[in-house]
């Protein structure tokens, strides 16, 4: 089966909106899409989750979007996060992220709202049926509060601009009967889960540690796809400690900014509510960083 989303096979990285003195550092953030392109990276995701969206003004938001775009210049695919809790917030910045040339928008499904499954239906098909671009819906239930059923998402995917879903339940569970029941194209949200998602179908990952080492992360996918099993498995074996502690160590990205502090791309300021590693999470993070070789 050809699906939807086909065209965003491989690695995508949720980049980090870098800070300085309170501020967005747009310098910082176009050496960011440098980075990645040069990598070989198929998209960048910025804006969301890792991109400290929820303490971004509206005006921020929209520059990001637009910056990212316009480094990017064609090089690199650009899927920014336009989700919201209000649908007609996650229709504007749709819409500014279309208006703009982005290839495709990650819509996090509705947060502390908790919607029913119609009211997420409903949600994502009102920006479906007023925007062209792609949209990946990003279902993270130990964020929003409420799972995406496969069900939903099987009515989702009748609709012809629902085209991805970012998979962040945790639950290969609930990734298979996705696959099985629709024709979109599934992207791991999870690094960890990367090698078992592409075994059930999985086409690619949205990756955080993907910040600091993509060749790496795309020596995984590509080896899966190249069916050299054994190389994927190596790969997943060596970066599951950087993965464990990018998403297990504290809440993200306050790891994945440290981590970028210590290899010097990256201030590693946060906005609050976000706060900096302890000097324990620093040193374990350090220690790791120093065993796979980063220093």
């Amino acid at each position: 089966m050809t699906r939807k989303g086909s065209a965003f096979r491989g690695l995508s990285v949720a980049i980090t909106t870098p800070f300085k003195d309170g501020e967005v550092d747009y310098a910082r953030l176009r050496e960011q899409v440098e980075f990645q392109i040069a990598a070989g990276t198929t998209c960048l995701c910025p804006v969301g989750t890792t991109g400290e969206s929820p303490t971004l003004s509206h005006d921020e938001h929209e520059r990001v979007i637009s910056e990212v775009v316009q480094t990017a210049r064609g090089r690199i695919k650009v899927m920014p996060g336009t989700g919201s809790n209000s649908t007609r917030e996650a229709l504007r910045l749709t819409k500014w992220a279309e208006k703009e040339g982005a290839d495709a928008a990650l819509m996090v499904a509705p947060y502390y709202n908790k919607p029913t499954q119609e009211g997420f239906y409903q949600h994502f098909r009102a920006v479906a049926e007023a925007t062209s671009i792609p949209i990946c819906v990003y279902n993270i239930p130990g964020r929003t509060g409420k799972n995406v059923e496969p069900e939903t998402i099987a009515r989702l995917a009748e609709l012809p601009t629902i085209a991805m879903v970012k998979e962040a339940t945790g639950s290969l569970d609930q990734a298979s009967q996705t696959l099985a029941t629709s024709s979109l194209t599934l992207l791991s949200g999870d690094d960890s889960l990367t090698l078992p998602l592409l075994a059930v179908g999985g086409e690619g990952v949205i990756s955080v540690v993907g910040n600091i080492v993509p060749k790496d992360m795309i020596g995984l996918v590509n080896a899966f796809f190249d069916g050299n099993i054994a190389a994927a498995m190596e790969w997943h074996y060596r970066l599951f400690p950087l993965c464990r502690d990018m998403l297990g160590l504290v809440t993200n990205p306050i790891p994945i900014k440290a981590a970028m502090k210590m290899l010097g791309r990256d201030t590693g300021e946060l906005r609050l509510p976000m706060t900096p590693l302890d000097a324990a999470g620093e040193a374990r993070l350090r220690s790791t960083l120093q065993v796979y070789g980063l220093f």
